[in-house]
Formats: structure tokens, C-alpha cells, sequence
């Protein structure tokens, strides 16, 4: 099977279930912008240096296949068959953003994004992140989009603020707090 198919030459492409759509569409941006999310975080994770938090973005980035699956999918198609989404997927990311939250000093200020190029990682996947939930909820203005799929990228962005906040005590480098005025 060749990788090219042709059939997008056109600016057209197909959800799963067969129904052809414009490359524009809300669903084809909100399904991309997830990939571009998941590249993301696979670039962090190639450059973490930490194991533990290597294999938790590992997980996270194959929930992300799901989702985008899911995203990809025609909500009119009810005959495909698709992975499942569980409120534990959520839970999961709770508990490690409670876990690092633990070990980091309490939030008096914004936090400038910098200081080190994995911190900066971080934070270019917590935009990226956000950036997917808008699409989502662009998306699901016109089209059903699950809740809890909307829950868990809301969440992730969460954790990605929080890792950023834990690799900058990680690699001893001191956060950048933004005051106004200066």
C-alpha cells in the first residue's frame, strides 16, 4: 500500500465511515490540531531526560490516538466501531497533576514560558493543547463532540502547566514569574 492516494489532491478527505469532507472542515482541524498536539508531546518526551515522565506522556499521547479517532470519525456513521474514552483517562491525569502540585511551591504569579528548552516544550504543548480544545468546541457548536473527550483536553493542558512548573524545579532553573508593569 502506497502512502499516496491521490484522492486528496483536491483539498478533500475522508472521516472515518466514508463521508467525504473539506481539508477545512471544524472536524478535520479539531482531529489535526490533536496530531499536532501528540507530535508535540513526543518531541518532550524525546527530550526529557526522566523516565517516569517519559512513560506518562507515552500514555497520554495514545489516549490522544483515540481521541483523534474518535474526533475523526462521522458522528452520522453509527456502524464504526471505535475504542473507548473512559473517565478514568481523566482521573489519571488528576492524579499526577495533584501528585507534582505537591512538590512545587504555591502559584503567586503568572508564569512567563522559558527558562529552559524541555520547560519551554512543555508549555509550546500546553498552547498546542488549548489550541485543540478551542477546535473541539468550535467543532462541537455545529456537530456532537463528547464531553468527556472535551474534559480530557481541558485536563491535559492542566497537566501540561503543572509538568512545565515541576521540570523547571527538576532541572533547578527558576521559574519566570511575569509582574505587570515591568
Amino acid at each position: 500500500m502506497k502512502i499516496y492516494t491521490k484522492t486528496g489532491d483536491k483539498g478533500k478527505t475522508s472521516l472515518f465511515g466514508g463521508t467525504r469532507v473539506n481539508k477545512s472542515h471544524l472536524r478535520i482541524d479539531a482531529y489535526g490540531t490533536i496530531d499536532e498536539l501528540n507530535a508535540n508531546l513526543g518531541l518532550l518526551r524525546d527530550n526529557l531526560g526522566n523516565e517516569d515522565l517519559g512513560k506518562i506522556l507515552y500514555k497520554v499521547q495514545n489516549r490522544l490516538f483515540v481521541l483523534g479517532a474518535i474526533l475523526a470519525t462521522d458522528p452520522e456513521k453509527t456502524g464504526v466501531k471505535l475504542p473507548a474514552f473512559r473517565i478514568e483517562d481523566i482521573r489519571f491525569l488528576e492524579i499526577e497533576i495533584d501528585k507534582m502540585e505537591g512538590n512545587l511551591p504555591p502559584l503567586k504569579n503568572f508564569i512567563i514560558p522559558g527558562g529552559h528548552p524541555v520547560v519551554s516544550l512543555a508549555h509550546i504543548a500546553r498552547t498546542v493543547c488549548r489550541r485543540a480544545e478551542r477546535a473541539m468546541v468550535l467543532l462541537s457548536e455545529n456537530s456532537p463532540v463528547d464531553g468527556i473527550l472535551l474534559e480530557y483536553v481541558n485536563r491535559l493542558s492542566d497537566y501540561l502547566f503543572v509538568l512545565g512548573r515541576q521540570l523547571a524545579k527538576e532541572l533547578n532553573v527558576n521559574e519566570i514569574t511575569w509582574h505587570s508593569g515591568e
